[in-house]
Order: structure tokens, then C-alpha cells, then sequence
């Protein structure tokens, strides 16, 4: 009995070690931050650019009046 109960405490103890130590990389640096927040607004331009195009603002526009007419 005594066995099976240090087995299960050493268990435990791995186990609460790995959720508080977390990985050696858990974060990005600062770099990494300006990387990707310029490429967020990148992508964002990038899209709304798109979505105002005259294309798909008549499509939206278009689904939004079927969907509006259905009901």
C-alpha cells in the first residue's frame, strides 16, 4: 500500500511541476509582437479593401436585401 501511495505522490508532484513551469518558450518577445501586429494590419487593410470593392459591397448588399425579403 505504501508502494502505490509514493507512486501516486510522485505522480502528482510531476504533474503540478509541468502546469507551473510551462514550456522554456511560452511568450513571444517584443519582436515577435511587432511582426505580428504589423501583419495584422496588413491583413486588415488588405480586406477591407476587398470588402468595400464595389463587387463584393453590391454582393453583401444583394444577400443582405434576400435575407431581409425572406422573413
Amino acid at each position: 500500500m505504501a508502494v502505490v501511495r509514493a507512486r501516486l505522490a510522485r505522480r502528482l508532484a510531476r504533474r503540478i511541476r509541468g502546469a507551473t513551469i510551462g514550456p522554456p518558450d511560452a511568450g513571444m518577445t517584443t519582436a515577435e509582437y511587432a511582426i505580428g501586429t504589423v501583419a495584422a494590419c496588413a491583413f486588415a487593410a488588405i480586406l477591407y479593401r476587398v470588402v468595400t470593392s464595389g463587387t463584393v459591397s453590391g454582393a453583401l448588399g444583394e444577400l443582405l436585401d434576400r435575407a431581409l425579403h425572406a422573413v
